[in-house]
């Protein structure tokens, strides 16, 4: 210990601290160590107990001269209700004046009911009382009346090296576990992935997972249920259905079942997706897609875990984790009366937006790698580049050329591809070209791009482009090509502004594009 005073805050043990010397009694031991001198000790004392309090403050003097015993009155009407146990000691600690600079404060956490020492911990942690947990025990048989054990808990987990790095470690496999085992290097990414694993192993909430075809929803949601199945927080299945292959019956009849005799062709009984998603988790992808009485059915679901399936006259009950994907704008969806507002109430407890593969260019090698390993799994061989072929590969991938519309699912099959033709499991510069020729080809719908001047010539018209310098042509043009391949005004400026956006900890491509084609008297909407 410190050369600073000691105080120690306890409850008072209605229980454990009666009777004689013969037993150990916790809050009268804490003064019978000789090398370990309390100068205070703040004993708190519940209504009708005074007399206790008595005994025990004189057998601590008699063991303890030096000790100054204060007695702080606090009254629990239920002292296994929480709620008040906890706000009666937050008073407490709220009136004191305890310094952490001047003395050493030890919150003694062995007597009080299991909910009063729960609430000294949280206290404690929160610094509320700003000081160190200390716990004590009986002493080991044949010690002859002597004290109890002791032992000082700090807290502050950075002095727990061990402890420190066990949760550390177990927090970075939580994400490599979401990711695939795939470490990314985008900074923006892997805080969003963190954020999701904390979501996933706290909450049984819904999940919303928003972005655009391909970036990897399905695959995450099948992460999380894995990671919670590991964790022993679901025992179900994962059921998975993309919303856009159902359609009208068959939309009921797939995911709440039906009975047999239901509609014409209803010959046999079906579960449904919720019943089999019971005790699990159900994937609904492009859940916009649903119909306004799925969506009902669907929120009643979540909300009371009861539905009923076709044609049935009793309900049936699921109780399952949903996570919903979309490339929608759900909230443009309900404006325009195509989605219930009070089921997308319920589902965006939790929404995270999964980047395109376009703004994580320096996870694309990483990727690469991923997928040639995968790719060596399937066809047992192994697979890869020489290195002038790979720089070629991660040069265009990377590059402002390189639109990845269906995202991971184009970077996938590019790869698949690629590992198929390579001569002995070697993919060379020639099998390169050929692969991004057919990229470039297949994001331009396959059609062979108009010369600079024709395509000047049907955005500006023959007159404003004689007024246009052959300088400003040749990048006029190219703006309009990638402008024309992009979907909106913020993907354009992030194709077109790549390189130096990595440069730059936040940026307004759309504003800085919208700006140079007003330039050229244009807009988003003249050169689409």
């Amino acid at each position: 210990m410190s050369s600073r005073p000691v105080v120690v805050c306890g409850l008072l043990g209605v229980n454990v601290d009666r009777g004689g010397w013969e037993r150990w009694r916790p809050t009268l031991d804490v003064c019978r160590h000789q090398d370990f001198v309390v100068d205070r000790f703040d004993l708190l004392v519940q209504d009708g107990f005074e007399k206790l309090a008595s005994e025990v403050e004189a057998d601590m003097h008699s063991v303890s001269p030096e000790t100054e015993v204060v007695r702080h009155a606090i009254s629990f009407e239920d002292p296994w209700d929480f709620e008040e146990v906890y706000a009666r000691l937050h008073d407490f600690a709220a009136a004191q004046a305890y310094d952490p600079e001047r003395e050493d404060l030890l919150v003694h956490i062995t007597t009080g009911s299991h909910v009063a020492q729960i609430c000294l911990y949280l206290l404690t942690e929160a610094h509320y009382l700003p000081g160190r947990l200390l716990q004590t025990s009986p002493p080991r048989r044949g010690s002859r009346g002597g004290p109890g054990r002791r032992v000082t808990i700090d807290l502050d987990l950075s002095r727990y090296d061990r402890l420190h790095a066990r949760f550390e470690r177990e927090r970075v496999e939580g994400q490599s576990f979401l990711k695939a085992g795939i470490v990314t290097r985008n900074d923006a990414f892997n805080e969003l992935i963190e954020r999701i694993e904390r979501v996933a192993i706290r909450s049984r909430d819904p999940v919303l997972l928003l972005g655009p075809t391909g970036a990897g929803k399905s695959e995450l949601a099948r992460r999380i249920h894995e990671l919670k199945r590991e964790r022993r927080q679901l025992q179900g299945s994962f059921v998975e259905v993309n919303c856009a292959t159902l359609r009208g019956e068959n939309a009921m009849s797939a995911l709440f079942g039906h009975v047999r005799g239901a509609f014409t062709g209803a010959v046999t009984e079906r579960p449904g997706l919720l019943r089999k998603a019971d005790g699990g988790m159900l994937f609904l992808d492009e859940i916009g897609e649903l119909g306004l009485d799925e969506q009902a059915m669907l929120l009643r679901a979540l909300e009371e875990g009861t539905f009923l399936p076709l044609g049935a006259d009793t309900e049936a009950s699921s109780r399952f984790q949903l996570i919903a994907g979309t490339n929608r704008d759900l909230r443009t969806e309900v404006r325009e009366g195509s989605f219930r507002l009070d089921l997308l109430a319920r589902i965006d407890m939790w929404t995270f937006d999964l980047p395109p593969l376009t703004d994580r260019p320096e996870d694309i090698e990483p990727n690469l790698d991923f997928e040639l390993e995968r790719v060596g799994h399937r066809d047992d061989r192994r697979v890869s580049f020489n290195r002038e072929a790979r720089a070629a590969f991660l040069d265009f991938a990377t590059g402002p050329e390189a639109l990845w519309r269906g995202n991971f699912r184009d970077f996938g099959a590019a790869v698949r591809r690629m590992a198929t033709l390579a001569p002995g499991g070697r993919i060379g510069r020639e099998t390169v070209r050929e692969e991004v020729e057919r990229l470039q080809l297949s994001w331009r719908g396959g059609e062979p791009e108009a010369s600079v001047d024709v395509l000047l010539r049907q955005v500006m018209g023959e007159e404003q482009l004689a007024a246009t310098d052959r300088f400003d042509r040749v990048q006029l043009a190219d703006v309009i090509r990638v402008c024309r391949r992009a979907r909106s005004l913020s993907e354009a400026g992030r194709l077109l502004f790549a390189a130096s956006r990595r440069r730059r900890r936040s940026s307004n491509d759309a504003d800085r594009l919208r700006k140079y084609l007003m330039r050229h008297d244009l807009s988003f909407d003249d050169v689409q």
